[in-house]
């Protein structure tokens, strides 16, 4: 959060005032103190995120009427809208089943999906992943989670906001992120700092390493209970210790999939050798 807001300030949404106050956090304290968090890029699935281009190319008509130039008008910060939301499994059993459905979908939402196509080649800064693909959550961290991002010369921590409250899988990967609303995704994908309290960290030491036959299932509900036992809704939950080195990534993803359940805003692992 702190190289966040020493690379955006601004002097204006971003002060020395909010860096001070990140500076001089105080892990006891209640959060008071409101920071702008701008995201280095923002995640939509069809259902949320077609409002947000369907907005976009609105805008683009506004200006156009205006006599203004239309292509000015652009995400300013990556956004990356997976289309999977749509899938609706009319046939199963069979060995051609997942293609029938595909076709199938592509029928029921084409001009939804013709719109979409014509905003990925239209705007820039803006990419559709098909149908098909996979589960917003799963292409994320498979295709689109960059850990540490590169634009404009400049490098810097992979962070996101998601229109999906799961949108903490990614955390796994060492990338910050957390699901929001559609206008809020909408408002950052137009360059706008996301508002939010210095948030109140709690740290999880994870040490030793699962014995065999146990799963990600008995690991993830055995922190679930833990962490609702403890109360961190509204917090960031930080893994550390040695027993990270030992916890597959797989097993990170299934523990931040499940931060909504414990209530936590997002829930860490570092970056790493895993990672």
């Amino acid at each position: 959060l702190l190289e966040n807001l020493l690379r955006t300030e601004d002097g204006a949404n971003i002060t020395a005032d909010h860096i001070r106050a990140l500076g001089n956090w105080d892990s006891q304290a209640q959060p008071s103190q409101e920071i702008q968090f701008t995201p280095a890029r923002v995640i939509m699935q069809d259902f949320t995120g077609v409002p947000c281009v369907v907005d976009l190319a609105t805008m683009r008509e506004a200006v156009k009427e205006l006599g203004g130039d239309p292509a000015k008008i652009n995400p300013l910060a990556p956004a990356e809208l997976v289309i999977d939301h749509s899938v609706i499994a009319d046939k199963f059993g069979t060995n051609d089943a997942f293609a029938q459905n595909v076709e199938l979908e592509y029928g029921r939402n084409k001009e939804r999906y013709q719109f979409l196509r014509w905003g990925q080649t239209a705007f820039d800064e803006f990419k559709v992943v098909p149908p098909g693909t996979g589960i917003v959550h799963q292409v994320n961290i498979e295709h689109l989670a960059r850990t540490v991002m590169v634009r404009n010369g400049q490098a810097y921590p992979d962070t996101l906001v998601g229109t999906d409250s799961h949108t903490t899988m990614v955390n796994g990967l060492g990338v910050l992120g957390w699901g929001v609303g559609g206008i809020e995704a909408e408002a950052a994908m137009l360059g706008q700092p996301v508002s939010m309290l210095i948030p109140r960290v709690v740290g999880f030491k994870l040490t030793g390493e699962l014995t065999p036959g146990t799963t990600a299932t008995d690991l993830v509900l055995t922190i679930t209970e833990m962490l609702r036992k403890h109360g961190v809704v509204g917090k960031f939950v930080e893994f550390y210790g040695e027993g990270v080195a030992a916890t597959s990534l797989a097993n990170r993803a299934t523990i931040g999939n499940m931060s909504p359940e414990f209530g936590s805003t997002a829930a860490i692992f570092p970056i790493d050798d895993e990672t």
